[in-house]
């Protein structure tokens, strides 16, 4: 459990925490919610199915990840297992959906964004898998 929790007492971590747990909040709250303009679970599990050939129960963990984890990471609990869950997830929409339309995000001619956000997310997650939550998280304190 040590090595799920433990974390340095750096605020480093802490900017990229809670950039990366707001923004997949956000992202959580379209799939699961409809909020922001998005599907709803129901839409979103179906477009995922579709499109992309992921089946519903994957796709409801992702979701579950997004949203939960992306609570619990705002806290700085569990952090480095959330952000595995967002690494993951994140992977799979860059393998699925991304790589096709290029690097950028805008400017493509093809249809749908590249990978430069989502890369760029997948990296702040890998750096948090790594370091944990840092400064100002509950896991620190429980690793004390």
């Amino acid at each position: 459990m040590s090595l799920i929790i433990h974390t340095e007492p750096s605020f480093a971590f802490v900017f990229l925490r809670l950039s990366l747990a707001v923004t997949f909040f956000a992202h959580g709250s379209q799939h699961l919610f409809g909020w922001f303009g998005g599907k709803g679970i129901r839409g979103q599990l179906t477009f995922w199915e579709e499109q992309f050939s992921i089946p519903a129960t994957f796709g409801s963990i992702g979701i579950f990840i997004e949203c939960v984890g992306s609570l619990a990471m705002i806290s700085g609990f569990l952090t480095r297992l959330f952000a595995l869950g967002i690494a993951v997830f994140i992977g799979v929409a860059l393998f699925k959906a991304h790589w096709r339309h290029g690097y950028f995000v805008h400017g493509s001619e093809k249809k749908g964004t590249g990978v430069e956000y989502s890369m760029t997310l997948l990296l702040v997650a890998l750096a948090l898998v790594m370091g944990g939550g840092g400064a100002m998280s509950v896991d620190l304190w429980l690793s004390r």
